[in-house]
């Protein structure tokens, strides 16, 4: 099936590993040219490059989410290797590895995964509709689009992660928002979310390796697997599409088994060898 990606440019934050890595690579599957995004890991990101088929499609660009200026020199940067920016995956997340409650955070933590988790996103997305705005929309209609990595945390929420849940709760509400709003600039541009929920990526390993937990993540889902990071990409892909999702913005797909709030399996209903098979990266 043709997506249309063949040679738009992309800009995918947080690309130095898991869901970011993966749909970085995803698209350019698909012929497009890819900024991947990264802080701290740029090297490690541009050795993965270097090593891809596809790398001449490829840049690295680094900078700090939580600084508007840092995002707005990464667009800059990629506007001036390729021209435009055709659609942007703000993906950049951190999830903090302690359990605490609000009256247990610091204050420190609690500013910090909100600068990260939802302010991050939002300096992407303004970096991008500015650059949009300066060079235009393409000329063929084949609209602009901004997806954002939500979290199955935002819907039902996270104990002893509240600042992350309220983080990815908050970017619902600006993707809500921003759908009215590209349109001022690119009259077919599209804005959504996709909503992980328990996704095998670096990051989420450390938790999912104490005992109980993947028989506690599953217990909700009717799919008794956890996503891969590819599961997530092909989510973030088709709704970066300008042919097959051309009609759809402002909507949330959630790639999360099926996850609901209420409990499926009992736990010895559960086996977790069993899950960790079915949840092996390809």
């Amino acid at each position: 099936m043709d997506l249309g990606l063949q040679d738009a440019v992309v800009w995918v934050t947080g690309s130095s590993g898991g869901i970011g890595r993966a749909t970085a690579e995803l698209f350019a599957e698909e012929g497009a040219r890819v900024a991947l995004h990264g802080h701290r890991n740029t090297e490690s990101a541009a050795s993965w490059l270097a090593e891809r088929p596809w790398a001449e499609r490829g840049t690295i660009v680094g900078g700090d989410v939580r600084d508007a200026a840092a995002m707005e020199a990464c667009a800059a940067r990629i506007v001036e290797r390729w021209g435009r920016i055709d659609a942007c995956v703000a993906n950049a997340g951190a999830w903090p590895a302690a359990d605490l409650r609000l009256d247990q955070l610091s204050p420190e933590r609690l500013r910090d995964t909100i600068a990260v988790d939802l302010l991050g996103p939002l300096h992407t997305a303004r970096a991008f509709l500015r650059t949009l705005g300066e060079v235009g929309p393409r000329p063929d209609r084949r609209g602009a689009s901004i997806v954002f990595t939500g979290s199955t945390a935002g819907r039902f929420g996270e104990r002893g992660h509240l600042d992350y849940a309220a983080a990815k709760s908050g970017l619902v509400g600006a993707m809500l928002s921003l759908k009215n709003e590209i349109v001022r600039i690119d009259p077919y541009g599209r804005v959504n979310l996709v909503e992980p929920g328990w996704t095998v990526t670096h990051m989420a390993r450390p938790a999912l390796e104490v005992p109980g937990a993947i028989v506690g993540a599953t217990r909700t889902m009717p799919l008794r697997q956890l996503a891969r990071a590819r599961d997530v990409g092909q989510a973030i892909l088709w709704l970066s599409s300008p042919l097959v999702a051309r009609h759809v913005t402002g909507q949330t797909i959630t790639v999360a088994g099926g996850m609901e709030g209420r409990v499926q399996w009992a736990p010895d209903e559960v086996d977790e060898e069993a899950v960790r098979e079915r949840s092996r990266h390809d």
